[in-house]
């Protein structure tokens, strides 16, 4: 039950709050506590139910010398750790300390994104930086004068520096992509040129690797409000990946449809089913796929040239698109990716 003032007061607050008195008792606290630590923390001693070292000592500190103080808590909730900063202050002499619990789980999070993107960025420059360094002192010194080990070295190195600027290229568009995330296309496209364009710019590449390219587009238009180059881009990558991962002497399969009303959207849409005949994808990587720098198969993909940051790009031009991604896969038997985009019905309305 608790102080019903003071219970009443917290009530307004929109942060998890409570009130400790002089006993070190906790007295009151609003819903949002309530959630937090359950309601059943009423009149129960404070380090009880806030076990942590470092906010103990700043509640004692502020009950002994009325100086408000800062101090972190982690609590575990839903399966997911969480980050506060809890803010103590007394609300007056001989009056109950008051906690607000600040949520930094989120500023957290991309904190500790920021310092893995940098991370892996770093590594995977690193990687091709270090052989470059090494065959530069090789034909420097050992092959200065072997025409062959030149001519060798000198392919795998413009190998490793096509890859640190496919790598460079794929970062600034990414870092493009994210910046208009939040802008809505407002051009008016058929779909159908998009993917007769893709096609048409991909085929050398399926020719190379004696893949067949089996397209079922419909011939009348698919109307989408969207960036014809972004959606261009999307496109390209998860066909080539299909060809690339789908294997050589293969099929891939490129199959567009409508449907009156999309559950994911909730709205008429449109889907294309990208699908390779590969070994497929394990079940444990497809929640992953479009996390940046993240691979199935690290050693093939780096060395069919991958950047790890191809399905990332996707992934943010179709929520740009307000469309969506999903991967179905059993090994052995290849992978499906499928593009869901709301359709334009401005013309019908």
């Amino acid at each position: 039950m608790g102080d019903a003032p003071l219970t009443g007061l917290l009530a307004t607050l929109p942060l998890p709050t409570l009130a400790i008195d002089t006993a070190q008792r906790i007295v009151a606290l609003n819903p949002p506590a309530g959630r937090l630590f359950g309601v059943a923390v009423v009149n129960r001693h404070f380090t009880t139910v806030l076990r942590q070292p470092v906010l103990v000592r700043a509640i004692e500190a502020c009950l002994k010398d009325d100086t408000a103080r800062q101090a972190p808590y982690l609590k575990r909730t839903a399966g997911r750790d969480g980050t506060y900063d809890v803010h103590v202050q007394r609300i007056g002499a001989d009056r109950p300390v008051v906690l607000s619990f600040q949520d930094m789980t989120q500023h957290t999070d991309a904190g500790q994104m920021r310092r893995d993107f940098v991370a892996n960025v770093s590594h995977e420059l690193r990687t091709p930086l270090t052989s470059l360094m090494g065959f530069i002192e090789t034909l420097r010194g050992a092959a200065r004068d072997d025409a062959s080990a030149r001519d060798r070295f000198l392919g795998i190195m413009e190998a490793e520096a096509g890859r640190m600027n496919r790598l460079v290229g794929d970062l600034l568009s990414l870092s493009r992509v994210e910046a208009d995330e939040r802008v809505r296309p407002t051009d008016a496209l058929n779909l159908t040129d998009v993917l007769q364009t893709t096609l048409r710019n991909i085929s050398p590449l399926a020719d190379q690797a004696h893949v067949e390219i089996m397209a079922d587009v419909p011939s009348q238009p698919l109307r989408v409000l969207g960036d014809g180059d972004q959606l261009q881009q999307v496109f390209a990558n998860l066909i080539e990946n299909a060809i690339k991962y789908g294997g050589d002497h293969q099929r891939v399969q490129i199959c567009a449809s409508t449907e009156t009303y999309d559950r994911t959207l909730r709205a008429p849409a449109v889907q294309i089913d990208i699908t390779d005949s590969g070994p497929g994808i394990a079940p444990e990587h497809l929640p992953r796929l479009t996390e940046r720098f993240y691979r199935a198969d690290s050693h093939r993909s780096r060395a069919m040239g991958g950047t790890g940051l191809g399905l990332a790009i996707v992934k943010h031009i179709l929520n740009r698109h307000r469309g969506r991604l999903k991967i179905t896969s059993e090994v052995g038997k290849g992978a499906c990716f499928t593009v869901t985009l709301p359709l334009d019905m401005g013309e019908d309305s």
